[in-house]
């Protein structure tokens, strides 16, 4: 899963990402409002980490411009305004939650995964699909026979957006939006040496190809 982080405290902005990535996502970031704008526009994330008090453009006008335009990224506000009528303010401009400073990332890595499984329709807190258990925390996958397998960082990235829209062709492209911070490791060859090394680790049934199309993801392998 790929997210947006926008905060214009460099310190704080890093410790997160720092923290984001550790967890298994990748993470593109932006320090000002015009910036942030441009990439919620231009890019495809699963999530956006909002801070309001930004300069060049507010958050909430950065809100608001991705919602008139179409945007439908789940969006958690961050933020240390902490009065109800900011709240509201928030929820009301697009929003999707809100959390205020100081937190703990546990309750901020907590609140994203939640909007996560609520934006792919998923209500379950596990992720379990044709046999397959992927613990989120460890970032390791069980099989059906019961035996652990250890992933990698971008094998845990592209097994979990697999999984989490099964029997749907993904292209190759849409898989490295959603995997890959900027335009890292963006070639399809390199996509195609992931697939192979999940395919070893889970077994070659759950992943199709579809030749031109992409990949989809078997519920019933």
């Amino acid at each position: 899963m790929r997210l947006l982080l926008v905060e214009d405290d460099v310190q704080l902005a890093e410790g997160i990402a720092t923290d984001l990535r550790r967890a298994g996502f990748a993470v593109d970031t932006a320090d000002n409002g015009i910036d942030a704008e441009f990439l919620g526009l231009e890019q495809t994330y699963d999530g956006v980490i909002l801070d309001l008090g930004l300069p060049g453009k507010p958050g909430l006008d950065v809100l608001k411009s991705w919602r008139q335009q179409g945007v439908g990224t789940p969006v958690l506000i961050l933020t240390a305004r902490d009065s109800w009528t900011d709240r509201v303010s928030g929820l009301k401009s697009g929003a999707d939650d809100y959390l205020g400073k100081p937190f703990h990332f546990e309750e901020l890595w907590a609140r994203i995964e939640a909007l996560l499984r609520r934006s792919t329709g998923r209500a379950a807190p596990s992720l379990s699909v044709a046999g397959l258990s992927l613990d989120e925390e460890r970032q390791r996958v069980q099989r059906a026979d019961g035996v652990e397998v250890a992933l990698t960082g971008t094998e845990f990235r592209l097994l979990r957006y697999l999984m989490s829209h099964p029997d749907k062709v993904l292209s190759k492209s849409r898989l490295t939006d959603h995997v890959y911070e900027g335009d890292h490791d963006r070639d399809s060859n390199v996509l195609e040496v992931y697939v192979r090394r999940l395919r070893e680790k889970i077994g070659r049934d759950h992943i199709e190809t579809r030749r031109g199309q992409g990949y989809i993801f078997r519920s019933q392998a």
